[in-house]
C-alpha cells in the first residue's frame, strides 16, 4: 500500500490513538518523522518515542501523554502543507496558533523545528502542522 501523504498519515495515527487513550502508537519510520516526533516530545506533547528496527523501514512507537484525570495533552492537530498545495512562509510571516498556546511544526533549511524557533533563528520554511 503506498501512502501519497506519510505525515498526514501520522498525525491521523496521533490523533485516532489520542481519541482512543492509547498508551503508544506505531507509525512507519522516516527521519522526517523522526524529527516531528522530537519536537513534539520537546515541546511537551508525548512522553517519550523510540525506533525499533525491524528491517526495511522500522518503526517509530510515540507514547502517548495525558494528565492526572485522563485530561489529552494533544487537543487539536491539522496538517497545514499538503502534496497538492505546499505551504511556505518567511521569517516574518510565520503563524502563532491561539495566541502563542500552540506549537507551529516547520521545516527549514536547518531541520525541523518549531515556529518559534524558526523566528528566533531568522529563517522561514514550509509549514508542515498545528499542534494544540
Amino acid at each position: 500500500m503506498a501512502l501519497t501523504d506519510p505525515i498526514a498519515d501520522m498525525l491521523t495515527r496521533v490523533r485516532n490513538a489520542n481519541i482512543a487513550y492509547l498508551k503508544q502508537v506505531d507509525i512507519p519510520d522516516s527521519k522526517i518523522k523522526e524529527q516531528i516526533a522530537g519536537v513534539l516530545k520537546k515541546e511537551g506533547f508525548i512522553k517519550e518515542y523510540q525506533v525499533i528496527n525491524t528491517g526495511v523501514q522500522g518503526v517509530l512507537r510515540l507514547f502517548m501523554k495525558y494528565g492526572a484525570q485522563k485530561e489529552k495533552v494533544i487537543t487539536g492537530l491539522k496538517r497545514i502543507s499538503k502534496c497538492g498545495r505546499r505551504v511556505y512562509v518567511g521569517k516574518n510571516d510565520i503563524p502563532r496558533i491561539f495566541g502563542g498556546l500552540g506549537v507551529v511544526i516547520m521545516t527549514t533549511p536547518s531541520g525541523v523545528m518549531t515556529g518559534k524557533q524558526a523566528k528566533k533563528t531568522g529563517i522561514g520554511g514550509e509549514v508542515l502542522a498545528y499542534v494544540w
